[in-house]
């Protein structure tokens, strides 16, 4: 595979380059893939769809009840003082829901962050519908400053009649840096 130079050097180097690639190469276009078909497998990492859900005209289903929990997270090193409104509320299936989540930036500084959604059970990520979602945009927040941003979700209809509880989760990141420290105007 590899030709036997007169240099030592150059054939250590000449492999650790191609380790270095190949370890790049897996980690990128299989490890990635091999992640998502083992969470589906196992029904973890319950991933919302990063799109907003345009709504189909139905009925709201009166007869069953569904409680929605909401958690918030903050990454580590993510100062933001960060809450869903409410930290629980009932649902009827087909029926447009609001809610808020509460973000503070106690800093001095203006910072930009990205919230990532969860659903757990997983098996219930492909029901919940949000039509609104703070998520779908990175927060600018001027230091100091506080936010109220909001949640629109719908529950389809054909949600699993055992399923009686969901967990909507999200983590704040910090993402100043990614955006060259620019906050957009709101």
């Amino acid at each position: 595979m590899f030709r036997v130079s007169a240099n030592p050097v150059i054939d250590t180097v000449t492999k650790l380059v191609t380790v270095a690639i190949g370890m790049f190469a897996f980690v990128f276009v299989v490890m990635v893939p091999l992640y998502d078909v083992l969470c589906d497998a196992l029904g973890i990492n319950g991933k919302t769809s990063g799109q907003a859900y345009t709504a189909i005209q139905a009925g709201v289903d009166e007869s069953r009840e569904i409680t929605i929990q909401f958690v918030a997270t903050n990454n580590d090193g993510m100062p933001w003082e960060f809450r869903p409104s409410v930290t629980a509320m009932k649902v009827n299936p087909g029926a447009s829901n609001d809610t808020v989540f509460l973000a503070r930036n106690p800093l001095p500084k203006d910072m930009v962050a990205q919230a990532i959604p969860s659903v757990s059970p997983s098996r219930a990520a492909e029901y919940f519908h949000k039509t609104e979602c703070f998520c779908f945009n990175n927060q600018p927040l001027e230091g100091g400053g506080s936010v109220e941003m909001p949640l629109q979700f719908i529950i389809d209809q054909d949600l699993p009649s055992d399923i009686r509880t969901i967990t909507l989760s999200y983590t704040m990141f910090d993402i100043t840096d990614m955006t060259n420290g620019a906050v957009a105007a709101r």
